[in-house]
């Protein structure tokens, strides 16, 4: 069986929507996905970038493609209340859930409910009540499957936030959702026809993965600030 790991933030709408046609981009093939929560602005940030919402023009751009794009695959995406948020919350009750055996995944199950959280309702991600509400059917759910519930706070759950992090930018990672297959990387939603055809065996991949990166730089900018 071979694993594939999907790196993802919930803030991210592009990560919602791979996370909700990935079944389709597996189909057929005998696969275990390990969903690895990670904090999106530690990428951004040791890379020296910007997210999208954070540069005006480009933020328009984003919330009119991600909604245009979930009205062409028929995935439901409702824009939240207030965007971007801080997802710090989401992110530690999701890793709340993480067992011993994998204490840095989130299972399907709360993987989606943390992603539709944010993405389904129109609503305020980081609501209080909210937060509360989503908190008690974490523990419900941990409680059903005989496992420990770590608190989202504990140093424990911080830990393996910032495990995952630092295991995404070792990586050499720059953004959400990216999936990690056989040692290589795909990074975005409009990836996964690219996943798929790399599982489905195409030459291209042995013939063109590394010679396709493989230029000089003819110039580089300095950085600023």
């Amino acid at each position: 069986m071979t694993d594939i790991d999907f790196f993802y933030d919930p803030i991210s709408p592009y990560a919602h929507l791979a996370f909700e046609r990935l079944p389709e981009a597996l189909m057929g093939h005998s696969l275990q996905v390990h969903y690895r929560p990670v904090l999106f602005a530690a990428l951004l940030k040791a890379h020296g970038q910007l997210g999208p919402a954070e540069i005006p023009a480009k933020r328009d751009w984003t919330y009119r493609h991600v909604s245009w794009l979930a009205h062409h695959h028929g995935v439901v995406l409702d824009m939240p209340a207030a965007h971007p948020f801080n997802p710090l919350p989401l992110l530690r009750l999701g890793l709340a859930c993480a067992t011993d055996d994998a204490p840095g995944e989130t299972n399907r199950y709360v993987t989606e409910l943390l992603l539709r959280h944010v993405w389904r309702g129109g609503l305020d991600a980081a609501d209080p009540a909210r937060l509360a509400a989503l908190q008690a059917l974490l523990e419900d759910h941990m409680a059903q499957r005989g496992k420990p519930w770590q608190a989202p706070d504990s140093e424990v759950v911080k830990q393996r936030l910032r495990a995952n992090t630092d295991e995404a930018l070792a990586l050499g990672l720059f953004g959400v959702p990216s999936m990690r297959v056989d040692g290589r990387v795909f990074w975005g939603h409009d990836a996964l026809p690219m996943l798929r055809a790399h599982l489905d065996g195409d030459t291209w991949f042995d013939e063109q993965w590394q010679a396709s990166a493989q230029r000089p730089e003819g110039v580089r900018r300095p950085r600023t600030g």
